[in-house]
C-alpha cells in the first residue's frame, strides 16, 4: 500500500512540474490578469506581442546559425583553441567561449576531455567564464531587447572576464594555490551530442545526409526552445513595466557610483535568469530606473552564477576552485559594470 500511495504522489509531483512549463505559465498570465485586473489585460497582451514580434528575425537569424554550427561539428574546432602555449590557449579560449555551440550538459564532458588530455586550469577557467555570457543566439536577443551598445559591450565583456579569469588563474596555479584542482569524473559524458574530439568541421554540411538531419533537428529544437522562453520574458516584462514601480528600481540600483552596480551583482548571482530571459526583463527594469552599468553588472553575474554553469565547474573541480570561478565571476561583473556605466 505504502508503494502505491509513493507512485501515486510521484506521479503527482511529474503532473505539477509539466505544468509548470514556461508555455503553461505564459497561458495564465492573462487568464489571471483577466479576473484580477481585466482593464490592464490588453495593454499587456498587447505589450508582449509587439516586443515578441519585433525579436523575431533575430530569434530566426540565431537558430539558423546555432543549427549551421552543430551540423557542421564546430566543436572539433574549439578544441583546436586549446593545443598549444598556454597564453595562447588563454586567449583564444576566453575567444571562442562565446562561439561555444553548447548544451547545457554537453559542457561537462567537452571539459572533462580538454582536462584528461592535459589542458591547463587557466586555459579552461577562461573558456569557463565566457561561455555562459554570451553566444551567437544571446547576442542576438540581447541585441533585439537592449540594443547593440548594450549586446555588443556584453559580448566585449565576457572576452576580458574569460581573459581576467584565465590570467589570475595561472598566476594562482604557478604560486601553488590551485593545485591538484581536479576531482575524480566520469568521460562517459552525457549522450546528448557529438564527442568534440572526434572528428573534423565539415562547413559545407548540407552535402552530408546525417548532417543534414542534425541541422533539422537543431533547428526545430532551438526554434521552440527560444520561442518558449522568450514568449514568457516577454509577458513577464510586461508585468514587471505594468505593476512595480519606478521609485523602488530606482531606489534599489538606479543612479550611478558603485553600490547599486555591486547591489545589482550581488542580487543577480543568486536570481538566475537564463540568457534568453533576462534581456527583455532588463529592458523593463531600465525603464523603470535601473542603470545601464547595474543592468550589465546583473546581466553578467547571472549568467555566471547559473545553474548549468556552476554545476559544470562543481562537477569537475574542487572546492576552492569553485569558489574561484564564483569569485572571478562577481568581481567582473562589478569592474563590468562600473566601465559600462561610465561609457554610458
Amino acid at each position: 500500500m505504502t508503494d502505491i500511495s509513493q507512485s501515486r504522489s510521484n506521479s503527482a509531483l511529474q503532473q505539477l512540474a509539466k505544468l509548470a512549463s514556461p508555455w503553461t505559465i505564459t497561458i495564465l498570465i492573462p487568464i489571471v490578469i483577466a479576473v484580477l485586473d481585466p482593464g490592464q489585460l490588453s495593454a499587456i497582451v498587447a505589450f508582449a506581442v509587439s516586443a515578441f514580434l519585433s525579436t523575431l528575425p533575430y530569434i530566426a537569424f540565431a537558430v539558423l546559425l546555432i543549427a549551421g554550427l552543430k551540423a557542421a561539428g564546430a566543436e572539433a574546432a574549439i578544441a583546436k583553441a586549446f593545443q598549444g602555449r598556454e597564453t595562447r590557449m588563454i586567449v583564444l579560449a576566453a575567444l571562442f567561449g562565446g562561439l561555444a555551440p553548447f548544451c547545457s550538459c554537453e559542457v561537462i564532458p567537452f571539459i572533462a576531455g580538454l582536462l584528461a588530455l592535459g589542458a591547463p586550469l587557466a586555459a579552461v577557467m577562461a573558456f569557463w567564464l565566457s561561455s555562459p555570457l554570451i553566444d551567437p543566439p544571446t547576442l542576438l536577443i540581447t541585441a533585439a531587447a537592449l540594443g547593440w551598445p548594450f549586446a555588443i559591450g556584453k559580448a566585449v565583456f565576457a572576452v576580458t572576464l574569460g581573459l581576467f579569469g584565465g590570467f589570475a588563474v595561472k598566476a594562482m596555479t604557478g604560486a601553488g594555490w590551485l593545485s591538484m584542482p581536479l576531482k575524480v569524473y566520469s568521460k562517459s559524458g552525457c549522450g546528448c551530442g557529438p564527442d568534440p574530439f572526434s572528428g573534423r568541421p565539415q562547413w559545407a554540411f548540407w552535402s552530408e545526409a546525417p548532417r543534414r538531419q542534425v541541422f533539422v533537428k537543431e533547428f526545430r529544437d532551438n526554434a521552440l526552445f527560444l520561442i518558449k522562453w522568450l514568449a514568457l520574458a516577454y509577458m513577464l516584462e510586461a508585468l514587471l513595466v505594468t505593476y512595480v514601480p519606478a521609485e523602488l528600481i530606482a531606489n534599489l540600483v538606479g543612479g550611478t557610483g558603485i553600490l547599486p552596480i555591486a547591489t545589482a551583482a550581488l542580487v543577480g548571482m543568486p536570481a538566475y535568469l537564463n540568457s534568453y530571459v533576462a534581456p527583455p526583463l532588463l529592458a523593463g527594469l531600465m525603464e523603470q530606473g535601473m542603470g545601464a552599468g547595474a543592468a550589465m553588472a546583473f546581466m553578467i553575474a547571472g549568467a555566471v552564477s547559473s545553474v548549468p554553469a556552476m554545476a559544470a565547474v562543481w562537477s569537475l573541480v574542487t572546492p576552492r576552485v569553485f569558489a574561484t570561478y564564483l569569485g572571478l565571476g562577481v568581481m567582473g561583473a562589478i569592474i563590468s559594470g562600473i566601465i559600462f556605466q561610465a561609457l554610458m
